[in-house]
């Protein structure tokens, strides 16, 4: 992403009340943002959904088309998008293991988000973390499975190598608190050692470093908005 498009996405995202740090992050170039905070934003933006049409209905597919409403400031009227979500397991949507699949609420998801971005303005700038697997970060992936162990002569050693959870979450509260602006707290939460160490951490854990990040942010002077900009009451 260009340095344009991350503050134009920034831009978009304080009006809802949403940091980029800890919201968004980028795979091979391409900027991502979670399912929920996309969910959060509707709700701000009182973005209203009609019911939607399946269009296709398989035992290993679905596809349906979402339509979406948002009023617009000053009593201008609404505004309304529509777009298409589909699933197909094995092609767009891969499960693993015993893993249950769901086509219709993937594809739903899907298709939300898109109406959401759509609607908001960040179309064409980022993706739901749902559009493709890849996406997923890692703390999504399912675990790899366990392998056979090996019989050895030599006598098993300790694993002392794996990252203790909390001084990973004691060394990111720090690092975040060093961070003297705004945009170092932004690139602390987008940089690639941090998504790894946060993959490391529980999912509870994982929104308190966001939402202490958040914190961060806003002591720095990162604007909060409760209401979206430009909205009537």
């Amino acid at each position: 992403m260009s340095v344009e498009s991350d503050k134009q996405i920034a831009d978009i995202l304080a009006t809802y009340g949403e940091p980029l740090a800890g919201n968004v992050w980028r795979v091979q170039g391409t900027a991502v943002i979670y399912h929920k905070t996309l969910e959060r934003i509707a709700a701000q933006a009182q973005i209203a959904f009609a019911p939607p049409q399946i269009l296709r209905a398989e035992r290993d597919e679905a596809v349906i088309l979402v339509t979406g409403e948002v009023r617009l400031a000053n009593d201008a009227g609404t505004r309304r998008e529509w777009s298409i979500g589909e699933a197909l397991i094995g092609v767009n949507y891969r499960v693993s293991g015993k893993q249950a699949a769901y086509v219709f609420a993937m594809a739903e998801k899907r298709a939300k988000d898109r109406v959401i971005l759509k609607l908001i303005g960040l179309h064409g700038l980022l993706y739901s973390e749902d559009e493709a697997d890849e996406f997923k970060r890692p703390e999504t992936a399912p675990a790899p499975a366990p392998q056979p162990a090996r019989r050895s002569q030599r006598s098993p050693q300790p694993q002392n190598d794996a990252p203790d959870p909390g001084t990973i979450a004691a060394s990111l509260r720090e690092r975040i608190n060093a961070a003297g602006s705004i945009n170092a707290v932004t690139d602390l939460m987008l940089g690639p050692e941090t998504q790894q160490e946060l993959a490391y951490l529980a999912p509870g854990e994982r929104d308190l470093i966001r939402e202490h990040a958040k914190e961060r942010l806003v002591a720095l002077g990162w604007p909060v908005r409760s209401n979206r900009k430009g909205a009537s009451s």
